[in-house]
């Protein structure tokens, strides 16, 4: 049965942000996932968890400056040094809120920068962040995002993260059995389509996964172009037993768009191991 995370970065957002673990909690939901933490102290977003005996399912390495526009520094020329400050300080994050998987936004492609030399600092990234991960047990997460939403984003689809994760392992010889697909089914959906497919051919090699309705980007019902709850169900079959975040933007109140989770919610057995 697919467990559904609450991506606190888009719902229950009438509240503070450290109001929405109690409100996902009351909800049903049993683990979170967010955009970044680092607006607040660790401790305060473990009290938060704890308060409300939610699991962390995942959240996103530090972006480089996101207020200019940046959307992740993996892809970028000359940013190492930012990069790896970034690394470490998730790694903190992390540990204090028991966060098993953590995800490297692999940004815009510079204009003055040739695709070589992109994807060489990415895999270069890839790596550092990797063998970092591996080190405190974590699991490194690469996302296809679509064009459409993100113009210039340098991973779009989950053939080319597949492709890249081969190349790091052959770049570094070593195994890097940490690093797995983000699936985002919204994003394969805007872009390419064939949602089984994708399942059948990435969902072995895939740590997590997010949904959302198309078009707009609503909840995952049924009023959009997807048949969300038979796509759950394709999850399932699949045995896929990871997380499946709701990185969506409710319509309208949080609650009153939450009617398709109903099932999903009720057949979750439980949120992913105690945090220490």
């Amino acid at each position: 049965m697919p467990k559904l995370a609450a991506n606190l970065s888009m719902m229950f957002t009438e509240r503070p942000f450290l109001e929405r673990f109690g409100a996902a909690a009351a909800a049903g939901f049993r683990a979170v996932e967010y955009l970044f933490p680092y607006d607040y102290a660790p401790a305060e977003v473990a009290k938060a968890l704890d308060d409300h005996q939610l699991s962390q399912a995942l959240f996103n390495l530090p972006p480089g400056d996101w207020a200019a526009g940046e959307r992740g520094l993996a892809c970028l020329p000359g940013r190492g040094m930012d990069f790896r400050t970034g690394v470490a300080k998730a790694l903190v994050y992390a540990e204090a809120l028991g966060c098993p998987r953590l995800h490297m936004m692999a940004g815009l492609t510079p204009r003055d920068v040739s695709p070589e030399q992109a994807e060489q600092a990415y895999l270069d990234n890839l790596i550092h962040a990797a063998i970092e991960l591996e080190k405190a047990g974590r699991t490194l997460l690469i996302e296809p995002i679509n064009p459409i939403d993100m113009p210039g984003y340098f991973l779009q689809t989950p053939a080319q993260a597949r492709a890249l994760i081969s190349r790091a392992r052959q770049q570094s010889g070593k195994p890097l059995s940490n690093v797995a697909i983000q699936l985002d089914l919204y994003h394969r959906q805007m872009l390419e389509g064939r949602l089984a497919d994708a399942i059948d051919e990435f969902i072995a090699e895939s740590g997590h996964v997010q949904i959302a309705g198309v078009p707009g980007r609503h909840e995952p019902d049924g009023d959009g172009e997807v048949n969300w709850n038979w796509v759950l169900a394709r999850l399932d079959a699949a045995g896929f037993e990871g997380y499946v975040g709701c990185e969506y933007r409710p319509a309208g109140l949080t609650e009153r768009g939450l009617g398709w989770a109903t099932r999903w919610l009720e057949g979750d057995s439980g949120a992913e191991g105690a945090r220490p």
